[in-house]
């Protein structure tokens, strides 16, 4: 493993060490590669995903815009579907990434599909 990868673990450790998912309030954890970006709704208490959305999926990647319009689209469909199920509020988890461009993409699209956090 290379500095920056450790240095994110590092990160990553601390914030989990601070928050955790139940199926009342879920745990939203992003993950961000070069290409694509995850998000996933958890229940850390039964080790469950209970929704998820991804870059990937046939309606976002038809989408045209660049990376950072499509992590919004994918904060907006994680919220949807999160609705669904029942859940408004949960608890971010931005995965030792920085708070910044795609990652806060991910969170402002969340908040306008109705998300609370």
């Amino acid at each position: 493993m290379n500095v920056k990868s450790l240095r994110r673990q590092r990160i990553k450790y601390t914030i989990r060490k601070k928050i955790s998912g139940t199926a009342a309030l879920p745990r939203l954890s992003v993950f961000r590669s070069n290409t694509e970006i995850y998000a996933q709704m958890i229940d850390d208490v039964n080790g469950n995903t209970l929704a998820s959305a991804s870059s990937r999926d046939k309606d976002i990647k038809a989408q045209k815009g660049n990376k950072t319009d499509k992590s919004k689209l994918v904060g907006q469909a994680i919220a949807k579907k999160a609705i669904e199920l029942g859940m408004a509020t949960c608890v971010f988890d931005r995965g030792g990434f920085l708070y910044h461009g795609r990652v806060k993409a991910v969170a402002e699209g969340a908040r306008e599909g109705g998300l609370k956090f």
